[in-house]
């Protein structure tokens, strides 16, 4: 006897099958019919899924609307260090003659290595026995000055080695500038977000009781920062014709003909 589809599936009457078959159909009737409530759990695995790899949902701002998260690209430039733009030769200590009592000098060369202006200033931990020469000035592109920096050395105490212990330190902040200009302080206040660490250098000692290489390459920039001073000291050379009085201009040729003539009417007049 053939059985159709309708009822292989159908209970028996006389068996008390329906309402079995009645209780068991009945989830599936609230599944079909109620609004799943697994489907917030399942959109907050998918969040915590897309947060793991990187790739955050957009999140809903006060008006409702999907604000974008911040690319990666400037996530990635906030995270890198600032770009150096001196040069610092010593890189990172500054060197100094171990002389107690006096006050000795160490030097420091300092290079733009940017394509702009560059301003840079020293800062330090202890402004009443330290000061710089300069204190801060203007580098334009390529340009390289070397800087003394002037430190007075106190008595050890209590048999303190102060060769191997030194608490002073030195900041050395550099700034872009749009392009030649004065140097001033102030620059740095006016533009503290532009302004960059550039290095923070440690004080030591070397002792002048056994020279080495340190000293004497701390003696070598020491002369040519002395040399670089006087020679900023000297006014400029005049290139351009002479100037005496108020409006009298006086050819250099004019002069050294003058001279000359003088010179032979001295001559002739000695050979009389």
């Amino acid at each position: 006897m053939a059985i159709s589809g309708d009822d292989r599936y159908a209970p028996a009457a006389d068996s008390g099958g329906g309402k079995l078959w009645n209780l068991c159909r009945m989830p599936f009737r609230q599944a079909s019919g109620a609004p799943a409530p697994a489907s917030s759990s399942s959109s907050s695995g998918i969040h915590h899924s897309a947060g793991r790899y990187g790739h955050e949902a957009p999140v809903a701002g006060d008006g409702g609307a999907p604000v974008a998260p911040a690319g990666i690209s400037t996530v990635a430039k906030s995270l890198l260090p600032a770009r150096r733009r001196l040069r610092l030769d010593p890189s990172n200590k500054l060197y100094f003659p171990y002389e107690p009592g006096k006050q000795v000098k160490s030097a420091i060369r300092i290079k733009n290595t940017s394509k702009s202006h560059v301003a840079f200033k020293f800062q330090t931990t202890a402004p009443k026995s330290c000061f710089m020469r300069p204190p801060g000035a203007i580098l334009a592109p390529g340009e390289t000055i070397i800087a003394t920096v002037f430190k007075f050395v106190e008595h050890p105490e209590n048999n303190e080695n102060i060769l191997q212990k030194c608490k002073v330190k030195f900041k050395i902040l550099s700034l872009k500038v749009k392009g030649p200009m004065e140097y001033a302080p102030e620059l740095f206040d006016e533009q503290k977000d532009q302004a960059v660490v550039e290095k923070i250098l440690r004080v030591v000692f070397l002792d002048v009781q056994n020279p080495g290489p340190q000293l004497e390459k701390l003696n070598t920039q020491l002369a040519e920062a002395e040399a670089a001073l006087e020679a900023r000291k000297k006014p400029p050379e005049e290139n351009g014709p002479k100037i005496v009085g108020e409006g009298l201009v006086i050819d250099e040729w004019k002069e050294r003909r003058e001279r000359y003539l003088a010179q032979q009417q001295v001559e002739a007049v000695d050979s009389v």
